[in-house]
């Protein structure tokens, strides 16, 4: 794991994201936690732990600026991304976690219990079907779904003035060709990892 630390660690820096030796270890704690289970429950379909601290661990971190207020949602969280790396760098905010996939939600909440992440609610659940007691002031997701569908699906989470935060990969124009509202997209430079990134940014409203 010293390749990891390190990767991690230089990322960090690249990032311009001041962290402390308890939240370093608490990545890597997390990372472990992603190897060990994923023989079994299949999380990821990347193996490789330096490959996992790129493309799961900083490119979930990438985001940190651009989040809205202290009631986050992840959508369709899988193995807990971005949620947990987020809700381990911002302690103060709360973070529910939501997928529709039981042994990933089983596993996020092992994960938030021994990484003591007391900011963090996991909800086994499909999307449509999840009524939060509060409303979210941001809303973000990772290859979640196209942007149209995520809209539909999602606006009965939002409390007024929140944002709704896509992260995407390439061949995102035509997801925003096919959608009514409008849209910021924030390029995402992730430490060590060449493919396009980009987060797409639509300010909602409480009911659509």
């Amino acid at each position: 794991m010293d390749n990891c630390r390190e990767i991690l660690q230089q990322g960090l820096q690249t990032l311009e994201i001041a962290y402390s030796e308890d939240q370093l270890e608490a990545l890597l704690a997390f990372l472990s936690l992603m190897i060990k289970w994923n023989k079994a429950y299949n999380l990821t379909a990347i193996r490789d732990p330096e490959e996992m601290a790129r493309l799961h661990l900083l490119d979930s971190l990438a985001i940190m600026p651009y989040l809205k207020g202290d009631r986050i949602a992840d959508i369709g969280t899988g193995a807990g991304l971005p949620g947990i790396p987020l809700a381990i760098f911002f302690p103060d905010k709360q973070f529910t976690l939501l997928d529709s996939n039981a042994k990933k939600t089983r596993f996020v909440q092992q994960a938030a219990l021994e990484l003591k992440l007391n900011n963090v609610n996991v909800e086994h659940s499909r999307v449509e079907r999840f009524k939060p007691h509060t409303l979210f002031s941001s809303v973000i997701m990772r290859a979640f779904a196209q942007l149209d569908k995520i809209i539909s699906l999602t606006r009965h989470l939002y409390a007024d003035d929140a944002l709704l935060l896509a992260m995407k990969g390439q061949n995102y124009q035509q997801e925003i060709d096919l959608m009514s509202e409008s849209c910021t997209m924030i390029p995402l430079t992730v430490p060590g990892v060449d493919a396009e990134r980009v987060l797409i940014s639509i300010e909602m409203k409480a009911n659509g």
